[in-house]
């Protein structure tokens, strides 16, 4: 790779314990803090950041401080680009530890993005995330049967619970990319007027 180019990273995202897959393929710089790539993986799932989540790399938790786990290292402090060094390719992001909804996240290539590239993006992925509070893996699984079957005994309840029109097959890449992109704004340093 030329050193004028930034390299990137491509990452996979799968969330654990679902029967049908939901994944991501996502484009990240190499500057990416764990506080940024947890922001990423909400906009990447379509999840609203409404809970506590935590990253599960080896022995170390990387979060939002708490004082009631010392042991933890913020997010803010720690680059994805500072634990690949250290040679760790997979680790977990665990989000709403009610939900328990656990993200197995895999370093799949280090790689020269093309002129002018905004990342991150999204490349490819499976299936839509599912929304906030529904259980997690098992809880999702039994909404879906429910939302499924206009006779199920918790079909009406699923029906105003769930955002109208849900399907849980479609995989909206140009939404999560128009996300992403607001976060790469965000990002940026403002240009000084002349």
């Amino acid at each position: 790779m030329r050193n004028d180019v930034p390299a990137a990273y491509w990452i996979k995202v799968t969330l654990r314990d679902i029967r049908r897959p939901i994944w991501r393929r996502i484009e990240l710089g190499t500057g990416v803090t764990f506080k940024d790539l947890h922001h990423i993986l909400q906009a990447a799932f379509g999840w609203t950041d409404s809970h506590l989540h935590v990253f599960n790399v080896g022995a170390l938790r990387i979060g939002i401080p708490d004082p009631e786990w010392p042991e933890d290292v913020s997010e803010r402090g720690v680059s994805l680009r500072d634990v690949l060094r250290q040679g760790v390719r997979r680790f977990r992001y665990e989000y709403d530890f009610g939900d328990d909804w656990q993200h197995d996240i895999a370093v799949e290539a280090l790689f020269e993005p093309e002129p002018g590239a905004v990342l991150p993006r999204c490349t490819a992925g499976k299936r839509r995330g599912p929304p906030e509070d529904s259980g997690g893996p098992w809880g999702y699984a039994e909404n879906l049967i429910a939302l499924a079957d206009a006779g199920h005994p918790e079909h009406e309840e699923m029906a105003e619970w769930f955002p109208p029109g849900f399907d849980p097959e479609k995989f909206d890449i140009d939404f999560i990319n128009q996300q992403l992109q607001r976060l790469a704004r965000r990002r940026r340093p403002a240009r000084r007027r002349r």
